[in-house]
């Protein structure tokens, strides 16, 4: 069991105490309805628990064993009332009250509670700002770890729900995951909840299911967790600090000691400067950890990119990413014009490969805020993927793409900083100018 639940035990036994005290004064009064009734809550708040712990901890578990003794005792003396058979109230009390006393000793001594922590990613290519901190979790023998992907939205230009996404088939295979329909958050109250999502219903572009905002998921356990999916330069933007999964987190994990003091700073009209320093801790990303850790063993490469891959060592291949804000409707056509100048150049090189990933909501965001480009996008892709003389990445693992690559080129974003980890050249694009400027 984990904390919660063990805690509801104990709570329970509690109440079963209090409950002899009233049977014992209904009987004494001749109360045969009274009693009648709290021996058949009893009974059924045992069986409950038995029900609960016996899921948790096994059949044939020494504590359901003894609940199922003590049910027997409640059914007994059920009978005797109800055929009006004579009944000495103060033995039946004690009867019940050292069966009670043995349930509760076992809840405490035999039952070993565990942690238990719930992770929450929506898209799967986001899962890197989680993993390493699900790891460590799923190691600890004290802990329960569950991976629960959760379903999310696009967002119509009215900005309604559209399509609904899940990608809970779409992540490692060594990671288990439970199905969001599976878990009950309410009896299961989770010691920790970990979210990479902040948004709650301010995204344009996406939402996840409202069941799964953080100011519901408040409701279900004692400490929400933060960890952004992203990593910006230290001078964090305000409304980054300001998001609902902000507001709601008891804890927030930031790259830095410099990031964590921005989100002080415009979080101090809230809350005091020993509540923030409490809450916010600049630590570093697990998305560092992902890059730092990964290998190019060449496993799970799409069958489409190996001829590709295999002269990489005559080529070198340029990490080609961009960012959806060029997408918006002020951008859109500096930045569309830019992709194809930028293709058309490295179509015909034999000495470079282009690795083209494009931030995994760029067609949501072209459908939600400037769907009027979509088709101009859509052609550009579709061309690109068709002459395939170059990779285009939509997977999930954005630190294989780091990982291959030999230097990186495109748009600002929290993947240059990612990059910056390997050592590897940096060079930043200007969408207005044919020129560059270095990071």
């Amino acid at each position: 069991m984990n904390r919660s639940q063990k805690k509801r035990a104990e709570k329970f036994m509690r109440i079963l105490d209090q409950a002899h005290g009233e049977i014992k004064k209904a009987a004494k009064r001749g109360e045969k309805a009274v009693v009648l009734e709290l021996l058949g809550q009893c009974q059924a708040g045992s069986i409950e628990l038995g029900t609960a712990i016996e899921a948790e901890e096994g059949e044939g578990f020494v504590t359901v064993r003894l609940l199922e003794n003590y049910c027997e005792i409640l059914y007994r003396l059920y009978e005797k009332i109800r055929l009006d058979e004579p009944v000495n109230a103060e033995k039946e009390e004690k009867n019940l009250q050292k069966a009670r006393i043995r349930i509760e000793n076992s809840v405490r001594n035999d039952i070993i509670a565990k942690k238990e922590v719930v992770f929450l990613p929506y898209k799967a290519s986001m899962w890197d700002s989680l993993e390493s901190v699900w790891k460590a979790a799923d190691e600890d023998p004290d802990c329960r770890a569950y991976v629960i992907p959760i379903p999310y939205y696009d967002r119509r230009e009215d900005g309604s729900f559209g399509d609904m996404h899940y990608e809970g088939d779409r992540y490692p295979d060594y990671v288990p995951v439970t199905g969001y329909g599976d878990y009950d958050f309410e009896g299961r109250q989770p010691d920790a909840i970990f979210i990479h999502n902040p948004y709650d219903e301010c995204n344009y572009v996406t939402s996840v299911h409202p069941f799964f905002y953080s100011k519901n998921l408040k409701k279900f356990t004692e400490r929400l967790v933060y960890i952004p999916y992203f990593i910006i330069k230290d001078e964090v933007p305000e409304h980054y600090c300001m998001l609902p999964g902000v507001i709601h987190a008891d804890k927030i994990y930031v790259h830095s000691e410099r990031a964590a003091e921005v989100y002080r700073e415009n979080l101090s009209k809230f809350m005091n400067g020993k509540e923030m320093r409490r809450k916010i801790v600049g630590i570093g990303s697990p998305k560092m950890d992902r890059v730092r850790e990964y290998e190019t063993d060449g496993a799970g490469i799409p069958e489409p990119w190996k001829d590709l891959l295999s002269h990489a060592e005559e080529r070198k291949i340029i990490l080609y990413n961009t960012h959806l804000n060029g997408l918006m409707a002020v951008n859109e056509r500096v930045t569309i014009e830019k992709i194809k100048n930028t293709l058309a150049w490295f179509q015909n090189r034999k000495d470079l490969l282009l690795w083209w990933r494009p931030h995994p909501l760029s067609l949501a965001t072209v459908r939600a805020m400037n769907p009027g480009a979509e088709g101009r996008y859509v052609e550009i892709v579709e061309k690109y993927k068709a002459e395939a003389w170059g990779i285009y990445d939509d997977t999930e693992d954005l630190n294989r793409a780091i990982a291959f690559a030999d230097a990186y080129f495109g748009d600002t974003s929290s993947v240059v900083l990612l990059f910056k980890q390997t050592g590897k050249p940096i060079l930043l694009q200007n969408r207005r100018v044919g020129q560059e400027i270095r990071a």
